[in-house]
């Protein structure tokens, strides 16, 4: 991750009006803004972020604050401009570089930093980053912290309040497809349906629940086809059987493997136990 304060050249006091962040294996940028973030200070585009009371900015719009201050990919001379920036192809974070941010609109400038060197409140921010995300249906996720915190989020309010989410109520399949977004910044479904993480850590109830209690979970309650076969004392021809008589109910399903929970397994093992017993 690269890390860039976003400063004001023409301003007496040399602070920090933000912070540009650079993943730079996915190629996506994200934007932190201060606690105290001021609109009238705030770089243009980004002080809508600072009236609505968001203090991070998603990859979309971070990405468009980007794109604002380089040159774009359709100019007619482009393939000259690379060329000339010893530059093979066109690279965004490059063309960024080139000029430290420095653009016509604005008086801004990017000044490298280490994660360190961020203000505290920032920093804390890593903390509640997302670190894995599971959807429950019914519009409700359980979102895993970095700090250790387990949450239940019914997203349905806010599924409701943000037209762009509504296809998700309408279909659950999609819902499920849920995903944690680069570097832990929120969930996301495509571009331009993400949650950023605190909208998350403030709206979810608190679940007494570690990832490594869920792992544990899963590790124990969770078997493929070769293990239920073992426990059933039957060839995996027969639980392939057994699931398309719907006596069995996959967890999860594809072209190469199956998983199933351990204890409808077990319950089945039982039945049969019964069964045989009563003859």
């Amino acid at each position: 991750m690269r890390i860039f304060a976003i400063r004001d050249e023409s301003a007496e006091e040399k602070k920090d009006l933000a912070w540009l962040l650079y993943y730079e294996a996915e190629k996506r940028f994200y934007i932190e803004l201060p606690e105290d973030a001021n609109e009238w200070e705030t770089p243009l585009l980004l002080s809508s972020f600072v009236k609505k009371g968001e203090k991070t900015v998603d990859s979309h719009w971070s990405k468009v604050w980007v794109q604002q201050r380089i040159v774009p990919p359709d100019r007619q001379n482009i393939g000259q401009v690379l060329k000339d920036n010893g530059l093979k192809e066109y690279d965004e974070f490059e063309l960024l570089l080139l000029a430290m941010g420095r653009c016509a609109q604005d008086d801004c400038y990017l000044t490298p930093l280490e994660e360190e060197e961020l203000p505290p409140q920032i920093q804390a921010r890593f903390e509640r980053r997302v670190e894995d995300v599971l959807s429950l249906g019914r519009n409700t996720l359980l979102v895993f912290f970095r700090d250790g915190e387990v949450r239940k989020c019914d997203l349905t309010g806010w599924l409701e309040a943000h037209t762009r989410f509504s296809i998700l109520l309408k279909r659950g399949e999609l819902f499920d497809k849920v995903r944690v977004e680069t570097g832990g910044h929120g969930v996301s479904w495509d571009e331009n349906m993400s949650i950023p993480d605190y909208v998350l850590y403030q709206s979810g109830e608190a679940v007494p629940l570690t990832m490594e209690d869920f792992y544990v979970i899963t590790a124990r309650c969770i078997i493929n086809t070769s293990e239920a076969a073992e426990i059933l004392n039957c060839s995996r021809q027969n639980i392939q059987d057994l699931i398309r008589r719907g006596k069995l109910h996959p967890v999860k399903a594809t072209s190469r493997s199956t998983l199933l929970l351990k204890s409808e397994v077990l319950k089945r093992m039982r039945t049969k136990i019964d069964s045989e017993t009563a003859l």
